[in-house]
């Protein structure tokens, strides 16, 4: 926390109240006294609180929450708008819509509609290709719509915190905060009802010098608490690139392994095939030793079976060349008879 005294608190006038016909009973406890109509507010109470809600704010933002300021008073308007912005928080500084919080649906709409009319305007709001009359009236639009929901613009789920400076001016807000258990940081001077304040702050919430202190701190812990989630997501980015490295360097390794492996697998299948061609080799070698006797037994049993045909087929043969001769020799014996007779015709005649 920023150093912050009861002594900052005093000069910021943080223990002016209001008068003493218009407190409330349940602010009693954090009041001090009074002095010409006026309560006092106990700033060593204020003080403590304040710390309380610092820490809060601290730890929401650090673990990536943001907070909601909410001041529509004229003297606070400002003040929030510019500590908002400079913590990157929410906030509504011109008038609080009802159902903001709870009726969000309905709310976006409207915020789609402002972005769409900042599209048309372009970066400079000239309306460029826009009649005149058409341009008029949509920028008159979009600074109503800018003027309410500007704030908000970016707010896509409800916020870890409410900021609220007088709960008595900003019930409806302090109601729907309530009714969806957003935990609520009010300023409450004497004449607010501290009743459902998760985190009360005592103190001045008219003045603007007081407004400007406690808003200002508020901002200033939710800048830390962000600056703690920055590095923290950092560290993460850095583990988790880290493991990343890790598992790429040891997916290359695997990678490496598996290659060397497969290499000799390769390389064994040729030896493989290189002993099976030896044991092949030797094997057709017996099998064509085997197969040389075989061969030769069967033109051993070939040949005296070629033998015997071929004395079976001579004694043959030679019958038939003797019967050729047999038939050749039989018919000059028969022409020679038939001469013969012939010879013996005639003499016959002839006697």
């Amino acid at each position: 926390m920023a150093v912050v005294s009861v002594k900052h608190l005093f000069e910021a006038g943080a223990h002016l109240g209001h008068k003493t016909q218009k407190w409330h009973p349940k602010m009693k406890e954090y009041i001090f006294g009074s002095k010409s109509g006026i309560y006092i507010i106990d700033l060593q109470q204020t003080l403590e609180k304040l710390k309380t809600a610092y820490e809060y704010v601290l730890n929401i933002s650090a673990n990536g929450g943001k907070v909601l300021f909410v001041g529509t008073k004229y003297q606070a308007r400002e003040i929030i708008k510019e500590e908002a912005i400079r913590s990157n928080n929410f906030f509504v500084n011109l008038r609080w819509l009802g159902g903001m919080l709870t009726n969000f649906n309905t709310i976006k709409q409207s915020i789609v509609k402002l972005k769409k009319v900042e599209d048309i305007a372009g970066p400079e709001f000239d309306y460029v290709g826009v009649l005149k009359k058409e341009a008029v009236r949509m920028e008159k639009e979009r600074r109503k719509l800018q003027n309410i929901l500007g704030g908000i613009t970016e707010l896509r789920k409800k916020p870890a915190a409410v900021f609220i400076i007088d709960i008595k001016r900003e019930f409806i807000a302090l109601n729907e905060a309530k009714k969806l258990g957003i935990p609520i940081i009010a300023i409450t001077d004497t004449n607010c009802d501290p009743r459902g304040i998760d985190y009360v702050i005592p103190g001045n919430d008219d003045s603007a010098h007081c407004i400007s202190l406690f808003t200002s701190i508020i901002a200033s812990a939710a800048i830390e608490g962000r600056k703690i989630y920055e590095t923290k997501v950092n560290e993460i980015k850095q583990e988790k690139d880290k493991e990343r490295a890790e598992e790429k360097k040891k997916a290359a390794a695997a990678a490496k392994k598996k290659a060397v492996k497969a290499k000799p697998a390769a390389k064994a299948p040729v030896k493989d095939d290189a002993a099976k061609d030896d044991v092949k080799a030797p094997a057709k070698t017996e099998a064509k030793a085997a197969k040389k006797p075989e061969a030769k037994a069967a033109e051993v049993v070939e040949e005296p079976a070629a033998m015997v045909a071929e004395v079976v087929e001579e004694p043959a043969a030679k019958e038939a060349e003797v019967a050729k001769n047999e038939t050749v020799v039989t018919e000059p014996v028969v022409e020679v008879a038939t001469v013969e007779e012939t010879k013996k015709a005639e003499e016959k005649t002839e006697e």
